[in-house]
């Protein structure tokens, strides 16, 4: 598997599920991907070979720099889109050797590409076995390009319950004296489409002891900050730099809710929404805009609002403020749901079928 996601640590349970399946597994991964190090380098079930890369944190752009040379494996997992200069690296080594491979798809977006991009993805498209779909709109945009060969729909992340669950974090409550508040969550990227500014923007209608926590980096920060001063809440909202994946889980209980408010833009929609799986996991309320795959993830256990409705948000936020009856409701919902749906076995067997199926065609 040729992997930048895994700098990751949290998403290595996916491949300890794979490796207990019987699958011999060698992971590629980069030394880190951006701002991001790698959190594992040795792994007991499977094997890791860390492979300086070039262009790190330019999706699409980035290739492997040292020469792999003899593929050692079955098949080929290439755990990037289908027109990334690093998945035409790696095809053109499967095809030299004649080793299967599949590929995986966030993209829920239909586009063009310019050269070279548009020959990597046909080449990809003619000599693949199979791919792997994040969601429903990268499969039906998939076959609208022609693309003819297996799609399976299989979430790329999943969590582990004995890692992500319920637990007690009044130590962290207490050290950022957050005790007694009504604390409001968000975890990712800080930029304009995640739909920050309607947070903010919300925040400076709920009442005094309702506080927005922002887990992240990102470039629409300055801006934020601004606004919040703007509206008057700068002294409610808490802002946290990116946290080891280790970490997530103390944090997802730290919140009350976790709100992921993204908005569509023209090249841009969102494609899973991975926090929604952890908090869901702790039992943590989720609210979600309508954008992308939000609704297919959050299903029936947490609210969904039209995205850029600022008042619908107020109404979903309010009435969870109001109701710690539903809230613990809707929670324990939400961890059903994942257990069924988004635990890293699961994922990892539908992952197996896959490869057991690319290797029939």
């Amino acid at each position: 598997m040729v992997s930048k996601a895994h700098v990751v640590g949290a998403y290595h349970g996916k491949l300890r599920e794979m490796a207990r399946l019987g699958v011999d597994l060698t992971l590629i991964v980069p030394p880190d991907w951006g701002n991001q190090k790698l959190e594992i380098f040795h792994a007991e079930e499977y094997k890791i070979r860390v492979v300086p890369c070039l262009l790190s944190g330019y999706n699409h752009f980035h290739f492997y720099r040292e020469l792999l040379g003899k593929i050692n494996a079955d098949l080929v997992h290439i755990d990037e889109e289908p027109w990334s200069l690093v998945t035409y690296q790696f095809m053109r080594l499967c095809v030299k050797q004649n080793k299967p491979a599949v590929f995986f798809t966030w993209q829920n977006i239909q586009k063009k590409y310019p050269p070279p991009f548009n020959f990597f993805e046909r080449y990809t498209f003619r000599h693949v076995r199979a791919a792997i779909a994040g969601n429903e709109e990268a499969r039906d945009i998939l076959r609208t390009r022609h693309f003819s060969k297996p799609v399976m729909v299989i979430p790329q992340f999943g969590v582990d319950p004995e890692f992500f669950y319920k637990r007690d974090i009044s130590d962290l409550k207490n050290k950022l004296e957050l005790t007694d508040k009504f604390v409001i969550g968000y975890m990712g990227r800080i930029l304009e489409e995640k739909g920050i500014a309607d947070l903010l923007r919300v925040l400076s209608s709920l009442p005094e002891n309702c506080v927005l926590v922002l887990v992240g980096n990102g470039k629409f920060r300055i801006q934020a900050e601004r606004l919040a001063s703007e509206l008057g809440v700068s002294s409610r909202t808490y802002w946290f730099p990116q946290i080891s994946s280790f970490n997530v889980p103390e944090y997802m209980n730290l919140f009350d809710v976790l709100v992921l408010p993204s908005r569509t833009t023209w090249r841009w929609k969102e494609q899973f929404g991975r926090v929604l799986v952890e908090a869901m996991a702790c039992e943590t309320p989720v609210i979600g805009s309508s954008s992308g795959e939000i609704p297919n993830v959050i299903g029936d256990a947490g609210s969904v609002f039209p995205e850029g409705n600022v008042d619908a948000l107020r109404q979903c936020l309010g009435h969870l403020y109001d109701s710690p009856g539903f809230a613990e409701e809707i929670g324990a919902k939400g961890r059903t749901r994942v257990l069924k749906n988004f635990v890293h076995r699961h994922i990892a067997e539908q992952t197996v079928r896959l490869y057991e199926n690319a290797f029939t065609t």
